[in-house]
């Protein structure tokens, strides 16, 4: 099961994710969609995006680090992105994302 894909949304400045939003469930699955649309749940992979953050969510992301380029993870970190609960933070911020194979 992919119960294994977990994310560690690190801070980088001050970004600042909001809690609450990522307990609920409906994180999970939308990880869960995403790495099963474009990579392998067997696989690991980090990967970090810099993206513009406003009105409380991620736009314009652009993948700046990979460390399983070809495997679809930076693919399936943009699909998280549009997901990731953002609190008040404003401007250019670095997201990183840690996906844990099974």
């Amino acid at each position: 099961m992919k119960n294994s894909i977990a994310i560690a949304a690190g801070i980088v400045g001050s970004f600042l994710i909001a809690g609450s939003s990522l307990a609920d469930g409906g994180f999970q699955a939308h990880m869960t969609q995403c790495v099963d649309k474009f990579a392998s749940a067997s696989d690991s992979a980090s990967v970090v995006l810099e993206c513009s953050a406003a009105e409380g969510k991620l736009s314009d992301c652009k993948v700046v680090e990979n460390s399983a380029a070809g495997k679809g993870f930076d693919k399936a970190a943009l699909c998280v992105a549009s997901f990731l609960p953002i609190g008040s933070k404003t401007g250019t911020i670095r997201v990183p994302l840690k996906f844990q194979g099974a």
